[in-house]
């Protein structure tokens, strides 16, 4: 792998994985554009290369993080109810997954899954956007366990390459009484669990293959432009709800979607 593609893969993954506009889905379809078969060591750099995002979050949200830590050593009782309810709600994706994670690869890890999910999506977040933005809800520090089972469930349909693991749980966050804003922080902060189990997983599953096949200065380009570009994903997601709500990546991913649909059918894939 070419430095420059580590480059662009690594800014496709921090750009898009924590905005609901699916960042496995970018991800198959720039790989396809740029000729990288799917392989085993492929599947594992766009999976690995996650680490960046996730040290985004890690210093964006440090605070609640810390939160988190000290509730789990007894020094933060706040922390410690969100702490167990974001491994509740980790709990059904991550089985799922296991379960089914062969069978979704086979079946559902092609174009056109992918933009089928982007096109239903985007019409439903068009369609609703305006009521999930000033839909009435509770806080975070609201959420107990039994909610976040709910929102675990909801990050399921993630499982579909296309639909967008934010945006699953930002969906089922309103879903059980949280704001939009309180629903967009915790698909954030359950990113973590969710792309570190995932992160870690492959590496132990694929790392050594993945290694062998790119080397180490492809990861290390693809990790730290993932980490900047989740910065300004996040961040300018953070600042543009109010403005726009949801309705923005809805067109956005009908958009591309039908770009990727015509290009298909044009014979480019």
């Amino acid at each position: 792998m070419e430095l420059w593609e580590a480059l662009l893969l690594g800014l496709v993954e921090g750009l898009t994985e924590y905005l609901p506009v699916s960042s496995t889905g970018h991800l198959l379809v720039t790989q396809r554009l740029m000729g990288i078969e799917a392989s085993e060591a492929a599947n594992a750099f766009a999976i690995v290369i996650q680490a960046g995002a996730i040290v985004a979050v890690l210093g964006l949200y440090r605070a609640r993080v810390l939160s988190m830590l000290k509730g789990l050593v007894g020094k933060d009782p706040e922390g410690l109810k969100l702490a167990l309810a974001l491994v509740a709600a980790f709990v059904p994706a991550a089985a799922a997954g296991l379960l089914l994670g062969d069978t979704i690869k086979s079946v559902l890890f092609g174009t056109w899954p992918v933009v089928a999910a982007w096109v239903v999506g985007g019409v439903l977040l068009v369609a609703f956007g305006k009521k999930l933005r000033t839909a009435e809800g509770a806080g975070l520090e609201s959420l107990d366990v039994r909610r976040a089972v709910i929102v675990g469930v909801f990050q399921c349909l993630a499982l579909w390459p296309g639909t967008s693991r934010s945006l699953a749980a930002i969906v089922g966050g309103i879903v059980v009484g949280l704001s939009l804003p309180a629903a967009v922080e915790l698909s954030f902060l359950l990113g973590l669990l969710t792309l570190g189990a995932a992160t870690a997983y492959e590496t132990l599953q694929s790392g050594s293959v993945m290694l062998e096949a790119y080397g180490a200065a492809p990861l290390a380009v693809g990790f730290a432009a993932a980490w900047a570009s989740a910065v300004v994903a996040v961040r300018f997601m953070v600042r543009s709800l109010q403005r726009y709500g949801l309705s923005l990546y809805g067109w956005w991913r009908i958009a591309i979607g039908i770009a990727v649909g015509a290009w298909m059918l044009s014979g480019g894939g």
